[in-house]
């Protein structure tokens, strides 16, 4: 099938979340917010960029439920019994251990020639890299498809370099002179 599509990246909430696919030549969101399903297609050819970044406020993830937890586990020491304070300390130190080692948070932005949308591609940015690279083959094969490059390498021999910049001159003169007819 031509247009088959490969889940990439899934992002989860407490509502639904989205799940991100790609095919030969677009990426597509569903996005799942309770019972209904909206589905977003980014044309590969339209892409312009997507950008993932840490999110600053990924600190408080880890914090808060941190800090609540141990003031909990405070008062289970104090007024139940020290075991059970013990127990609910040595799992607030659990998870904020466990946020931390997973790293940050991600943000990101899909720029296409239509506008520009926020919409969550990856949980953490160090899943970010294999999305992304993913994304930039399917982009690259898309593009490849529809444009021939022009110079396809470049070689260490200054004598090829100096043809292709004569025939890239060349084109732009003869350019010039039918734009100037």
């Amino acid at each position: 099938m031509p247009n088959a599509f490969r889940k990439i990246a899934r992002v989860g909430s407490l509502t639904g979340g989205t799940k991100w696919y790609l095919s030969e030549d677009c990426l597509l969101a569903a996005k799942r917010v309770m019972y209904a399903v909206e589905y977003r297609r980014f044309y590969l050819r339209d892409l312009e960029s997507v950008l993932v970044w840490p999110n600053p406020h990924w600190v408080l993830r880890p914090a808060i439920p941190g800090v609540l937890i141990a003031l909990v586990a405070a008062i289970f020491w104090k007024w139940v019994h020290p075991t059970a304070g013990i127990i609910i300390g040595s799992l607030a130190l659990a998870w904020v251990a466990l946020e931390v080692s997973l790293g940050p948070t991600a943000r990101s932005q899909i720029r296409t020639a239509g506008g520009t949308v926020d919409m969550p591609l990856v949980v953490r940015t160090r899943a970010a890299r294999k999305v992304l690279a993913k994304i930039d083959a399917a982009v690259r094969a898309a593009r490849g498809a529809l444009e021939q490059p022009t110079v396809v390498t470049q070689t260490a021999e200054p004598s090829v370099q100096s043809r292709s910049e004569a025939s890239i001159n060349a084109s732009i003169a003869t350019a010039t002179e039918t734009n100037a007819s």
